[in-house]
């Protein structure tokens, strides 16, 4: 049975109670935001664009939230992919929808469904986080491999449980935190032009170089994969994006952007309309994840 039908078919257990929504690109969903604040709970919004100069769109995302009710309270749960494909005649496209697949439906199968089927709470599979997360992108990797021999794709996938976000990533697809109007890039690019700028070797032939990659899915049959744990407080943003959105627009823009804007959907019209308007010469893809909290009593 198809995974997603499998998570969405199952009956809701009781005490918890599961709110869950997918989505592809291109489209965009958003929680309504309180004008004092937005409320507790993942508030999401994502959108890919073709841009100005390709004649297909070779990005790829994936979406999927939960809010788990239990009588201590509420739990957030969240997976977010945004992968960047490679390769001629959809070569691309197609491993990076994938990509985002065979990955999505390892982390959904062994660390979601437990969730919704009791039986199995205790005989799922309790690998850590981290490492059930290399494993979903190694699976990916092998697929690829497999079925896209020309194409290849970056990848970079938050799983979001409680108010930790952990992720596994590859390539030069970007996860970015923004708190307290502060920007931090949490993910290190797999470029031949970050790892020579890391050597202090910057400069013009950085241009040359700055759409090879040295580490991608379906490259080589073995894959290394930066992983991190980042966690989330309240109001804090986690941004994932291609690089055509980040190599579009300044770092500055990016902080003003996010500083500016009252929702995830607000972020993400606003950059990929800022990415199009600096000639948009790639594929824009964006998700944006906001964590809510109770507005204070004086807000109310």
């Amino acid at each position: 049975m198809n995974i997603f039908k499998r998570l969405f078919s199952q009956p809701k257990p009781q005490p918890t109670i599961i709110e869950a929504a997918e989505q592809a690109a291109p489209q965009s969903e958003t929680n309504q935001v309180d004008p004092a604040g937005l409320p507790p709970g993942l508030h999401v919004a994502s959108l890919s664009d073709i841009g100005q100069a390709r004649q297909q769109n070779e990005d790829s995302l994936l979406t999927l939230k939960a809010a788990l009710q239990y009588d201590y309270g509420q739990e957030n749960w969240g997976l977010f992919i945004v992968a960047d494909g490679m390769g001629g005649h959809q070569q691309g496209e197609i491993a990076s929808s994938l990509a985002v697949r065979v990955a999505a439906a390892h982390i959904i199968e062994n660390n979601y469904l437990p969730y919704l089927e009791p039986a199995r709470q205790n005989s799922a599979n309790n690998l850590p986080v981290i490492e059930l997360l290399q494993d979903a992108v190694k699976k990916a990797n092998h697929a690829v491999v497999e079925n896209v021999p020309d194409g290849a794709t970056t990848l970079t996938a938050a799983l979001i449980m409680g108010n930790n976000a952990y992720l596994a990533h590859i390539g030069d697809t970007r996860a970015y935190l923004f708190k307290d109007e502060q920007l931090k890039q949490i993910t290190q690019d797999h470029s031949l032009a970050q790892r020579l700028e890391d050597l202090g070797q910057g400069g013009p032939d950085l241009v040359n170089v700055k759409n090879v990659l040295y580490r991608a899915i379906g490259q080589d049959s073995s894959i290394e994969i930066d992983t991190y744990v980042q966690h989330l407080s309240p109001n804090a943003t986690l941004l994932l994006c291609s690089d055509g959105l980040w190599g579009a627009i300044t770092e500055q823009a990016l902080i003003q952007t996010l500083k500016e804007a009252t929702s995830p959907r607000e972020i993400c019209t606003s950059l990929v309309a800022q990415a199009n308007q600096q000639g948009g010469h790639d594929n824009i893809t964006v998700i944006a994840i906001t964590e809510g909290k109770e507005a204070s009593p004086s807000s109310t």
